[in-house]
């Protein structure tokens, strides 16, 4: 894929091989910001975590908006907050393709979406991947670390947790909806120290440790 950095929205021009949404409805919901960012947020799909309007991930919703505050406060994102300036930040979903309200995905939609998000994800090439949710940190520790096995799938437990993988640190999010106090704080803590870090020797690291 050709990494076309002037754009900002689907820079590296991916086309949806479905499309499940009536005439006139946004067809995907594509990875949006900085194409060679060090820092990339995975999320689920349009009707989890937003921008069936906007086509920007993480816009819309008020629990959503939580993250990109999160990235706000840590100096990644300036400007609207449904067209945001993201600086070292991408934004992605596994499902990157809309459904009609109500539906949900199903496990053939993701798997065919795979090869799509895989690829982008190696093209973003970042040194920190930031799933938000259960159904992306589940996916992005399988795919991308050893650790699956290691590690129990409970969100409180592993929100803002940095977990070494093959080739990146993994750090997951905890869906924005179920946040409780303290947890805000605690991303935007460990986002402060891995930038205070020397986290670009990350891949190096991690390739040996996961």
């Amino acid at each position: 894929m050709k990494n076309v950095t002037g754009r900002t929205s689907n820079p590296f021009g991916l086309r949806p091989p479905f499309d499940r949404t009536p005439d006139g409805e946004r067809t995907a919901v594509f990875g949006y910001g900085d194409a060679n960012a060090d820092f990339h947020v995975v999320g689920d799909h349009p009707g989890v975590h937003g921008g069936k309007r906007t086509g920007v991930p993480f816009t819309e919703t008020e629990s959503d908006r939580g993250v990109q505050d999160v990235f706000r406060e840590t100096g990644f994102v300036t400007g609207p907050e449904d067209e945001p300036d993201l600086e070292n930040l991408y934004l992605n979903y596994l499902h990157m393709c809309c459904l009609p309200n109500g539906h949900e995905p199903t496990q053939q939609g993701y798997d065919d979406l795979e090869r799509y998000f895989d690829a982008e994800l190696r093209a973003i090439n970042a040194h920190v991947l930031l799933p938000v949710g259960e159904t992306a940190t589940d996916h992005v520790i399988r795919e991308y670390t050893t650790q699956r096995r290691r590690l129990n799938l409970e969100m409180a437990d592993l929100h803002a947790r940095q977990i070494r993988g093959r080739g990146f640190m993994v750090v997951p999010i905890r869906d924005p909806t179920a946040w409780e106090d303290g947890d805000r704080e605690r991303i935007g803590s460990s986002l402060t120290e891995i930038l205070a870090s020397d986290y670009r020797q990350t891949k190096g690291v991690a390739t040996l440790v996961g």
